[in-house]
């Protein structure tokens, strides 16, 4: 027994320095990580696999959207790269786009099948960073594009919530507020201690944000 559990390590070891070599070898994700965009083009036309994995687990796709690389993330796209492939850390090139305003590669994956209700790691949509992060144009982006605004991730937050409580209540937040309040989002949901996000705005001195909470109605 003790002989086989040896035999099985050893093979496990050898598969992974084997993977390991593939990842670090693999001429697409090279490509991508140089920003060589005619190699890109080359290799693709060459037919090569376009999901492939580094070691992390991140696609070429999901490379070049890390590094905003938008001719790179265009020539992937169109050639079929997989734009809801997630690495071991759960991001995806449409997650990631969303969270990070990769805005002309968000578009882009929602253009060809983002998955809208694909979570993060923190369990929540693409929406909820973007709103945390103050990325105007990719809340616009997003709340068009049909995200749920009243998700709730594993910190018990909807995207309202982190433009509150992750925010500093500065114009970029104020906008992104009124753009939930205008798309109709739930005013009213709390967090897991039970705040209300106009509570929340108070407690935290954000008097244009908590304006904007009453006149809409919230509580």
């Amino acid at each position: 027994m003790r002989y086989l559990s040896c035999k099985r390590a050893v093979l496990a070891l050898g598969l992974f320095v084997v993977g390991v070599a593939m990842a670090s070898d693999n001429p697409l994700l090279k490509a991508v990580r140089d920003g060589q965009l005619d190699q890109v083009q080359a290799l693709i036309g060459q037919g090569v696999d376009l999901n492939a994995r580094s070691l992390d687990g991140s696609s070429p796709l999901l490379l070049a959207t890390a590094a905003n690389q938008v001719e790179i993330a265009r020539a992937l796209i169109d050639a079929g790269a997989d734009v809801n492939q997630k690495n071991l850390i759960q991001d995806s090139p449409y997650l990631l786009a969303g969270a990070s305003g990769r805005n002309a590669i968000l578009q882009m994956t929602l253009a060809h099948g983002a998955d809208l209700r694909s979570t993060n790691r923190y369990g929540g949509t693409a929406l909820i960073p973007a709103c945390e992060r103050g990325h105007v144009d990719t809340v616009r982006l997003l709340i068009a594009a049909g995200v749920d605004l009243d998700h709730v991730n594993r910190l018990g937050w909807t995207c309202l919530m982190e433009a509150i409580v992750l925010a500093d209540g500065g114009p970029a937040h104020q906008q992104i507020v009124a753009q939930l309040i205008a798309a109709g989002a739930d005013l009213n949901l709390p967090d897991n201690a039970g705040l209300s996000p106009l509570r929340q705005a108070e407690n935290r001195g954000q008097t244009a944000i908590a304006k904007l909470l009453r006149d809409a109605g919230a509580s």
